[in-house]
């Protein structure tokens, strides 16, 4: 059943808006006049996209434009409305009056009207295209054993666990960013402005220029007359580079070398390992078989050669190893990570162990970052200073050496 947006005046004269399902416009105008809200606007709230096809190989982890953080609280919320007793249906009902986001109260409405229609919650939120593999695995995992209100609560944590590191990166990465960006304006208002004014003093003067004061102003003229040339550069090697990443063997290429960059390539593999050992465990604790658990583990990697290895020890389990070995002999998981998952398979706890894999990377991602970014503001401060000196020098060293020959 579609659900509407609405805007109005209730009874007393006041303000009013919010959402109504109803199988028509019609039938929502007719809805809301008996309650009494004459209308100003009303119209039928934006559908998810059609589903993606079952080949691709990235999985999403967040409905396109509703932020994480919305769709681990309306999970969260769910199982609570569960664990409360109430119906599916009527609990589906009242999350889509909660929600905030538009794009999140017509989704649920949709599927909502798919479980009324006799469909598993599973099968509904497959069908409503906008949910990961993850997510559906997991409800499906949950209705199979008859723990869909555990099964939510633990898609929650996961999802809030994923939104926090997340803006724990952001939130250390903001301010050298900022910095970068200050130190680009300074310089371009510099060669913008200032130079040209003080290029036309020097050439007055009619005196030799030193080779660094011809290289800076030259290269202040080319950037003010062919700045469209640069710009147009820069958006088409942008574009090139997202189409290289679209196709996977450019893909592979740029993941590999991420991975050998200095202290970036550890920041991604601890990343990628991360998202891996969290995903794996809460798939293998909402009950999905291990095959699948990590079919779906290695997308959410985000790394094609994390992915890889992980690929080829899912096969090497199907043939009856173990999981551990195989990731060692991939040699791109740490010592630490192959202790702890032989640790698991052996005693038994895998889904623990790899939880704390995850927790131990995330605390590594944090902190690495913190200390990468602690580095690279004086070396901001200092680029940025030294790019202002040697513009200063240029400009003024020929007038200090026209002074001198004056006196």
């Amino acid at each position: 059943m579609p659900v509407y947006a609405y805007k109005g005046v209730d009874s007393t004269g006041k303000s009013t808006k919010g959402f109504v399902d109803a199988e028509s416009l019609r039938t929502a105008r007719a809805k809301l006049r008996r309650e009494g809200v004459y209308l100003t606007d009303v119209s039928e709230t934006a559908a998810a996209p059609a589903a993606a096809q079952s080949g691709s190989r990235r999985v999403s982890f967040s409905f396109r434009r509703v932020s994480g953080m919305d769709l681990a609280m309306s999970t969260r919320q769910l199982s609570t409305l569960i664990g409360a007793g109430i119906p599916l249906v009527e609990a589906l009902g009242a999350l889509t009056e909660q929600v905030e986001s538009t794009r999140l109260k017509g989704i649920y409405g949709r599927v909502r009207d798919r479980v009324n229609e006799g469909a598993s919650l599973a099968d509904a939120l497959a069908s409503a295209g906008s949910f990961s593999d993850l997510y559906v695995s997991m409800v499906r995992a949950g209705e199979t054993g008859g723990a869909l209100e555990t099964v939510l609560a633990r898609l929650a944590d996961y999802l809030e666990g994923q939104v926090r590191l997340k803006n724990k990166v952001l939130t250390i990465v903001t301010y050298p960013l900022m910095m970068l960006a200050f130190a680009l304006c300074v310089v371009a208002a510099l060669v913008t402005f200032v130079l040209p004014q003080i290029t036309q003093l020097l050439e007055s003067l009619n005196q030799p220029l030193p080779f660094y004061t011809r290289a800076i102003i030259g290269s202040s003229e080319f950037a003010r007359k062919f700045w469209w040339a640069i710009a147009g550069v820069a958006v088409l090697g942008g574009v090139g580079f997202q189409s290289l990443l679209r196709t996977e063997a450019g893909r592979a290429r740029w993941d590999a070398f991420k991975l050998r960059m200095p202290y970036v390539g550890r920041v991604s593999r601890q990343l990628a390992i991360s998202r891996f050992s969290r995903t794996l465990s809460t798939l293998l604790s909402g009950g999905i078989a291990i095959t699948k658990a990590l079919d779906i583990s290695k997308f959410v990697a985000n790394n094609a050669v994390i992915g890889e290895a992980v690929e080829r020890a899912r096969e090497s389990l199907t043939e009856g190893s173990s999981l551990a070995a195989p990731l060692r002999a991939s040699r791109e998981f740490p010592p630490l990570v192959i202790h702890m998952v032989d640790v698991g398979e052996r005693s038994g706890e895998l889904e623990p162990m790899l939880a704390k894999v995850a927790d131990t990377y995330d605390e590594q991602v944090e902190n690495t970052v913190t200390r990468l970014t602690a580095l690279l503001e004086p070396i901001l401060i200092v680029v940025m200073v030294g790019v202002v000196l040697a513009i200063v020098l240029a400009v003024l060293g020929p007038l200090l050496q026209i002074t001198r020959s004056i006196q």
